[in-house]
C-alpha cells in the first residue's frame, strides 16, 4: 500500500537495520532518545490511568483513492495519503476544562522558528480560545532538551508581529519570559498539568 504526504511525496518506512545498542552507560530517567510526541503519549497515558485527565492525540486524517476488492467482504487500500490535520495535536478535559494544545519541537538553541505553525492551527486556537478553552503549545528545545509551556495569547502576539513585518522566530529569552518551564520527570515525563491546574485554579485566588 502507498501513503503520500499532503506535497504528494511517497512515505517510505525505514528499511535500515535495527543495530543493538553496545553503550554500557546507565539510561537517563529522562529518556533523552525518546520524540515530543513519545513523551507527552506516555505522559497522556499516566493521566489517564491515573483518573486525572482524559487527553489524547488527534489521529492523522487520511485520503484514500485507491481500494481494491478481492472479495466481497474485504477491501485492500492500495494507495493513500496523509492530510495535513485542521486542527491541533491534543485534546481532552481536566477538570471540567475543555484542553486543547499543538507539540512542537526544534534543533534550534536559541530561538522557536514560527514557520513550525501552521495559520489554520493558530486560527483554530483562537476560536478555542475565545470559548474559554485552554489552549497552548508545548515547546521542546531539542539540543538542550528543554520543554516549555507557552500560552496561546503569548503565542499569538508572536504570530501577529511576524504577520505585521516582525521576526519570524520566538527568541528562547522570549519563551523564557512569557513561558513555563516544563521540568523532566518520570512518571509522567512532562507533567504540563502542574501548570494548567496553577494557571486555572491556583493564579485565580
Amino acid at each position: 500500500m502507498n501513503f503520500h504526504y499532503p506535497n504528494g511525496k511517497k512515505f517510505k518506512a525505514s528499511t535500515s537495520p535495527i543495530k543493538k545498542k553496545t553503550n554500557t552507560k546507565q539510561v537517563s530517567y529522562s529518556n533523552r532518545g525518546m520524540t515530543l510526541e513519545e513523551d507527552l503519549n506516555e505522559t497522556n497515558k499516566y493521566y489517564l490511568t491515573h483518573g486525572i485527565a482524559v487527553i489524547h492525540k488527534k489521529p492523522t486524517p487520511v485520503q484514500i483513492v485507491d481500494v481494491h476488492y478481492p472479495q466481497r467482504s474485504a477491501a485492500v487500500i492500495k494507495e493513500a495519503y496523509f492530510k495535513q490535520p485542521s486542527t491541533t495535536d491534543y485534546n481532552g478535559v481536566y477538570q471540567g476544562k475543555y484542553i486543547d494544545f499543538e507539540a512542537k519541537e526544534t534543533r534550534n538553541k536559541t530561538s522557536f522558528p514560527l514557520q513550525n505553525f501552521h495559520k489554520h492551527q493558530i486560527q483554530h486556537m483562537k476560536e478555542v480560545y475565545e470559548q474559554k478553552g485552554i489552549v497552548f503549545v508545548i515547546l521542546r528545545f531539542s539540543a538542550t532538551e528543554e520543554f516549555y509551556y507557552l500560552p496561546f495569547s503569548s503565542l499569538l502576539n508572536f504570530w501577529e508581529r511576524m504577520i505585521t513585518g516582525g521576526r519570524k522566530s520566538i527568541t528562547k529569552s522570549e519563551v523564557e519570559q512569557n513561558g513555563y518551564n516544563i521540568p523532566i520527570g518520570l512518571n509522567p515525563r512532562i507533567d504540563y498539568l502542574k501548570i494548567v491546574h496553577h494557571i486555572i485554579f491556583e493564579s485565580q485566588k
